[in-house]
Order: C-alpha cells, then structure tokens, then sequence
C-alpha cells in the first residue's frame, strides 16, 4: 500500500491505497506552518503499513537527484515554507522512501496511468486556478531538468486592443498574469464562478490566451493528449473552445487527425489527478 500526498497552498490532501479502485482512506488538512501541517501528514500515514510515499507538491521545488537540496521549498512565496526539506522530513518522520514532484507533474502522472491519457506518450497536464502551471509525462517519466517545467510562465502575444496589464509579479502579461483565476477576477471584478452574464465574454478571452500559451505546449513537446484541469477549466464551454482555437493557432502546420479529435480534454480522473499521480510517485520510489 502507497502513502500520496497533494501539497497545496491552501491544503494537504493524504491517501493511501494503491489507485483509483483502491483508495483506502483520505483525509485534508488545512496548510498552515509547516511544522504544524507536516505533522498532521505524519499523523494520519503512521496508521497505514504504506510501503513508500509520493508527494506531488506546490513548487519551486529542487527535484535534481543527488543535488544536496533535493525534494526542497526553493523559492515559493508562501510564508513560512521556503526552504522547507519536504521530503527529507517526511521520509525521516515515516521510515519508508518518498518519490517528489510538482503538483502538475503528480496530476500529469495520474492521467497518464489511469486518466484521458492512458495509453498516450507525451501527456501534459495544464492546470488554470490560482495560477497557470503545467508538467508533462514523457517516457513515463515526469519531465524536469534544472528545473521543472513552468507553462503558465510562457509569453502569448496580447490580443488587439488589451491593454490589461497582467498580474505576475515577475514577468506581468505571461499566460499565467493574463488568465489566471486572480488575473480573470481583476479584470471583470468577480470571480470566475460568478461571472454570470460575463462568462461567455471571459472564456472568449481565456481561451484565446491558452491556445496560444498551448501552441509552443505542442511544438515543442508533440504531446498526444492535453489535460486541462483547475478551477478556471471549468467555465461552461472553455475546454472546447481552447481546443478549436489552438487548430486555429497550430494554422494547419504539424496537425494530425489526432489533434482533431478530442485533443485538449478535462481531467478523466476530476479532483483526484494529482493524489493519484502520488501513487504512482510512490511506487517508483519504493522501486529505486
């Protein structure tokens, strides 16, 4: 039995089971200090006999193996957690071996194994929330180098007459400071959940900024399937409509009938992408 944990800003969620058709137990705890919340996570995997632990987790995160740093917080602006060994204390705390990543990487993972893109070779999962970020599995491995990919970090070229000046703190207008739930807020006032009649006005605008944020996803990856998950992929129509408009993008260059056909999907797995990417995070480290 695997232990997974999906380390967010505002939450942690912790299973253990083995995948989507055995999840023994789970259970969320609030993100607070991370002393407070790692033993709350500690408190409730030492009940189960798990083998090895995943993590799939907020980032920058170091995930160069062998670097003395590795499986640590770099440079998050939530208080409290930069430089944080999230991994060496866990392992430490629970005795078995843990296997980190980024939470789009676990989430990529967990459709790659058993969601949309099963059977598929690249799979990229791009989630649009709080922030933009995507990872990508490629191999069957999850993609990173010095660093760990950052798609909502890309620059798209702005629409006529968009004067808005985009909410990242490092680079401003990149796809994440143009289409980010926060950056949809501060353009129309509200949150994407209740838009009501502008709805249709920002998934017009959001899906024409992510067809060309995917565009350069696609040249450079040539993945089989995109994922696209996260609070802002669930506005009535955004989904279908980033998948036309990035045919429209790609402009008939290196288009087969598989991008065509049912290429950007929702998440098959709902919620659960990136816990269950923690499984599968898990038993390749409990396999090293």
């Amino acid at each position: 039995m695997w232990g997974a944990v999906e380390a967010g800003g505002t939450k942690f969620v912790c299973a253990v089971g083995t995948g989507p058709d055995r999840v023994e137990a789970r259970t969320v705890i609030p993100t607070s200090d991370p002393d407070t919340t790692l033993s709350s996570v500690v408190e409730f995997l030492t009940r189960y006999p798990i083998r090895a632990l995943g993590v799939a987790t907020f980032g920058p995160v170091e995930l160069r193996e062998g670097h003395p740093n590795w499986g640590t917080i770099t440079s998050t602006p939530k208080p409290g957690w930069k430089g944080v060994n999230l991994a060496g204390r866990l392992a430490e705390s629970l005795g078995v071996p843990v296997g980190i990543d980024t939470d789009v990487n676990g989430a990529a993972l967990g459709e790659w194994r058993w969601g949309a893109g099963r059977g598929m070779d690249p799979v990229v999962y791009v989630t649009v929330g709080t922030g933009v970020g995507g990872g990508a599995v490629i191999g069957g491995r999850p993609l990173h180098g010095l660093v760990h990919p950052e798609m909502g970090h890309v620059s798209v070229t702005r629409l006529p007459g968009d004067e808005f000046a985009g909410i990242c703190p490092f680079h401003g207008d990149c796809l994440e400071g143009m289409v980010s739930g926060p950056a949809l807020e501060r353009r129309f006032g509200r949150p994407p959940s209740e838009l009501g009649s502008e709805t249709e006005a920002a998934v017009s605008l959001a899906s024409t900024y992510l067809a060309r944020g995917l565009r350069q996803v696609v040249y450079v990856l040539c993945p089989e399937k995109i994922v696209l998950g996260g609070g802002v992929s669930r506005l009535p129509g955004l989904v279908g409509s980033v998948g036309v408009k990035l045919l429209d993008e790609l402009a008939g260059y290196g288009v087969t009938d598989q991008h065509r056909a049912e290429f950007v999907v929702p998440p098959a797995l709902g919620d659960d992408s990136g816990i269950l990417g923690g499984f599968v995070l898990a038993e390749a480290a409990a396999g090293r």
